[in-house]
């Protein structure tokens, strides 16, 4: 009988991070989660049935906090982890002079350098379990094209992807895979924020306002499935993303045209 592979899924307590969960969760999968909002994570397990199933709190920009929590991840899940998905993340909005010195770092420091502390973290079990173990980066539509009141977040996600195709490259001989996941707006609480400490209106009003679908969440972790199984770099979800990403590549004027206009709308 085979192992039971184990999947190690940063922000595990809400939104995509649950969503993904509960997928791996019901296809057979030990899931191992981790999160600094325990009972978010308590909720998320509660949603899988049987016990193959883990969680550990963590900050992810503290990196020896990282050797710990996949090592007790590893231990629960049998001696392996299989896949890792680099999710943890925070909203960071509104105009780049309204926003405080800790709103740039935190998100900066969450969003970007908990992914690289990651990666660098879970290497030696990914290569232990390679070929077929993969780490998969949670980008976003916002790492395609940069938008009006987006510059920290887009900056983070922008990067997200670059480090996922400098990865592609370097873990290769290992046989890891690593691609990313580009969501639009999704159906989580990252929605019912502000953006920033300045603003009082909700990002799902802003988005509404602009005319932009809401995908729902359970198609983010149904690309993460698609990418620990396929082998594309980067996966595109919502019908905003694939829209975005087409015109990018071949409308870039149009898309900055739109994106100028849209300001007005987005910065009320």
């Amino acid at each position: 009988m085979a192992e039971r592979r184990n999947i190690f899924i940063t922000g595990g307590a809400s939104g995509i991070g649950r969503a993904v969960a509960r997928h791996f969760g019901e296809r057979g999968w030990f899931v191992s989660i981790a999160d600094v909002d325990a009972q978010g994570m308590e909720d998320t397990l509660g949603l899988i049935e049987g016990g193959f199933k883990y969680s550990h709190l963590l900050d992810v920009r503290d990196r020896e906090a990282w050797d710990v929590a996949l090592q007790s991840a590893a231990t629960a899940g049998g001696g392996r982890i299989d896949v890792m998905v680099n999710n943890a993340g925070i909203g960071t909005g509104g105009p780049l002079v309204d926003l405080e010195v800790e709103e740039i770092d935190r998100c900066l420091d969450i969003n970007l350098r908990g992914v690289l502390y990651g990666a660098q973290a879970v290497h030696p079990y990914l290569a232990k379990t390679a070929p077929g173990s993969a780490l998969i980066n949670t980008a976003s539509a916002a790492g395609l094209s940069g938008g009006s009141g987006m510059s920290v977040y887009s900056a983070t996600k922008f990067a997200v992807r670059g480090v996922t195709e400098s990865l592609d490259a370097e873990w290769a001989p290992d046989g890891i895979k690593v691609a990313s996941i580009c969501p639009s707006f999704i159906e989580t609480p990252l929605l019912e924020g502000t953006g920033h400490r300045k603003s009082n209106e909700s990002v799902r009003a802003r988005v509404l306002a602009a005319g932009l679908e809401i995908t729902p969440v359970e198609e983010v972790a149904q690309a993460v499935w698609d990418a620990v199984h396929g082998d594309d770099l980067h996966y595109l979800v919502g019908k905003t993303a694939r829209k975005l990403n087409f015109a990018k590549r071949w409308m870039p004027g149009r898309v900055r045209k739109q994106q100028r206009q849209s300001a007005g709308i987005l910065g009320k």
